[in-house]
């Protein structure tokens, strides 16, 4: 029996799991740090409050109920002994006669740890409550606070303009046209201000002419205000500073300008690159024969790609079902396939009827690109059921642009 160790359970984790449980005469084990699979694309819609996180979680023991192959293993490796063929996690001692690091990636502050601090990330469920927890009560505290506390408890910014960034600034600019006005009634909350900051010239950089410039129309008819070559230098939890010496004062800030690759210890430096594991066109991680990394976490350069893959959704699942292929084939002693990414596109939605989709050979943006858009993500969650609930909300979302979806989960007690 062939031990396969798999860290990490996110895209890429995922998919080469479940197509390594149908090969014969292995035993995989996934180790990760949540007990479930998370659908990141739709983050943003539960740090809105337009989806429960239950709708976009999958518990690993529902998913692996029926694969026997497949172990799972909730906790976080620690270091990594090639040689002796083991992992140090916080589960215990794991052995393996086969590795492969899929541990994804993390925010990326740049090195600044008083962001670090005070701003919110979302690069999790829970991140994503919090966020929810923190804007939710921002409108709460405004009621009472008192006038020199109010400007910055009106003022949300967002750092990075990419996906993430432009739709979290649509749908909390979509929050206060349609849905501050009937939860406070009584409440002007008219000089709440969603601002989107981007150290580039433009909202989504790395996608066509024509969806930056439609993507930047939209925001702009929803009234957030976007700040373009603009760096952040500091945030201390009420200023947030920017490198020309100007600032706004703010309680919330949201950190979307950037990701790091979760390198774990114990491998050779040298294999590192840009916080990547260097990969061979098999995944194999450089120096070893039985170490692979895929997903966010793996750096290739290939003919098409010389300075590595983009870190995407679409390549950690690629990685993943190719590597199962490449494991099963490599096992039966069958030559392997090489890896090249192959670009199906990219999308984002920014609000109601406004979004903006890039295909391999044109582009479109509008009510048809936000359909395409709903339809693609909905296809891509994993159960039915959770495609059913999905489907429910974001109708009902439609038909009356407001959701009850909207609670505020502390422990006041623990200060939380």
């Amino acid at each position: 029996m062939t031990k396969i160790v798999i860290i990490g359970g996110g895209f890429a984790g995922l998919h080469l799991a479940r197509r390594l449980s149908r090969t014969p005469g292995v035993q995989v084990v996934v180790l990760d740090k949540q007990n479930h699979h998370q659908f990141q694309p739709l983050f943003y819609q539960v740090a809105s409050a337009r989806l429960e996180p239950a709708n976009i979680s999958f518990p690993f023991r529902k998913i692996f109920q029926r694969t026997p192959s497949v172990r799972f293993l909730l906790g976080e490796a620690l270091s990594i002994d090639a040689s002796a063929g083991k992992v140090m996690s916080s589960a215990g001692e794991i052995r393996f006669d086969h590795l492969v690091i899929a541990s994804g990636c993390r925010t990326n502050y740049f090195g600044n740890d008083e962001i670090a601090q005070h701003a919110l990330p979302m690069k999790s469920t829970v991140e994503a409550i919090d966020i929810r927890n923190s804007i939710l009560l921002t409108f709460e505290k405004f009621l009472s606070a008192a006038h020199a506390e109010r400007e910055a408890l009106l003022n949300l910014v967002i750092v990075g303009a990419g996906p993430t960034g432009v739709e979290l600034a649509g749908a909390f600019a979509e929050m206060k046209k349609h849905i501050l006005p009937k939860d406070y009634p009584h409440t002007d909350f008219s000089g709440f201000t969603v601002t989107l900051v981007e150290g580039g010239p433009e909202t989504l950089g790395p996608m066509s002419e024509k969806s930056r410039r439609a993507s930047l129309a939209y925001l702009q008819q929803l009234g957030v205000v976007f700040r373009p070559s603009t760096v952040v230098t500091g945030y201390d939890g009420s200023e947030l500073i920017f490198k020309d010496g100007s600032s706004i004062l703010t309680r919330n800030v949201i950190w979307a300008a950037g990701v790091t690759g979760n390198v774990i210890s114990g491998l050779d430096a040298a294999t590192i690159v840009r916080n990547r594991y260097t990969v061979d066109r098999f995944n194999r991680v450089k120096g070893y024969s039985n170490v692979f990394a895929i997903g966010d976490v793996a750096y290739m350069e290939t003919p098409l790609y010389p300075k590595g893959h983009p870190q995407l959704a679409n390549v950690a699942i690629n990685q993943g079902k190719l590597l199962a292929r490449n494991i099963t084939a490599m096992l039966k002693g069958k030559s392997m396939e090489e890896y090249e990414y192959r670009d199906l596109g990219s999308m984002a939605t920014i609000g109601k009827h406004k979004a903006v989709v890039d295909l391999p050979r044109f582009s479109f943006h509008g009510t048809l690109a936000w359909y395409f858009w709903m339809f693609l993500h909905l296809m891509l969650i994993l159960s039915v059921r959770n495609k059913l609930m999905i489907f429910i909300n974001w109708a009902w979302n439609y038909l009356t642009r407001d959701s009850s979806l909207r609670l505020i989960l502390r422990r006041p007690d623990r200060g939380i």
